[in-house]
């Protein structure tokens, strides 16, 4: 299930994307419907138009804006598809990991974020974290579709493999040493965000090779998961960019 306007329209737009037919609300109308209705009958997609509640009873909870998708099931790729070299030999490798982050709402910024940046992945747990649903696909506005999302039993197993394929493993934690500003972010990477509540876990903790915080000023002590993962990716990106164009 695919609910809103934007990410129904990435679907539509990606052919990869497998979509069976898309239910539209009675009552719309307007230019970005009948754009939408383009697309579908471009894809060869049946548009159903439905009343408010069927709506409701197939995307309860989620505000759809009247429109849902229905779609093949959410595929999760393998880690090693996101290990594949980079098609530009002097680009570094980004993979975001989520050390059991829990609230949708986060998981789905921090998505849209990391496709706006280009990441090459994200490494989920399997338990004990939010996975991907309905309602993280509307907050993401179709970005999942430009991020593979891998599912793994043990995230902290998976990032000994990947410290083993060249990769530096690195948590943010408020209580890191070194700042992200200072720290060196050329060489291939696996960026660490803990969850909400807790942080970084300890098994997870164990295998960074450094904690890194962001530095502020201000009187506030933490910042929003995913606020925090845009602003070390633009970091990130930012000291990358500069190498390769100084």
């Amino acid at each position: 299930m695919i609910p809103g306007f934007h990410a129904v329209r990435e679907g539509l737009l990606n052919p990869e994307m497998q979509i069976h037919e898309i239910w539209i609300e009675n009552e719309k109308k307007g230019s970005r419907l009948h754009d939408m209705l383009y697309l579908a009958k471009m894809r060869g997609v049946p548009a159903v138009f439905k009343n408010r509640q069927e709506l409701e009873r197939l995307a309860p909870g989620i505000s759809h804006q009247g429109i849902v998708a229905l779609g093949g099931e959410f595929s999760y790729v393998d880690t090693e598809d996101l290990l594949r070299p980079s098609s530009d030999a002097k680009s570094f490798r980004l993979i975001l990991a989520a050390d059991h982050i829990t609230d949708e709402g986060n998981l789905g910024a921090l998505i849209r974020t990391a496709a706006f940046f280009g990441v090459r992945g994200l490494i989920l747990p399997r338990d004990r974290s939010a996975q991907v649903t309905g309602k993280l696909l509307k907050r993401t506005s179709g970005a999942y579709f430009y991020l593979p999302v891998a599912r793994v039993v043990n995230l902290a197993r998976t990032l000994d493999s990947l410290r083993d394929r060249g990769f530096w493993i690195i948590g943010a934690a408020g209580e890191g040493i070194e700042s992200i500003y200072d720290f060196d972010w050329n060489r291939d990477t696996v960026l660490i965000l803990g969850s909400e509540s807790k942080g970084l876990g300890r098994t997870v903790r164990d295998r960074c090779d450094a904690l890194v915080r962001i530095p502020g000023k201000g009187t506030v002590e933490s910042l929003n998961v995913s606020v925090a993962g845009g602003i070390i990716i633009a970091e990130v990106m930012r000291q990358r960019r500069l190498k390769e164009n100084p």
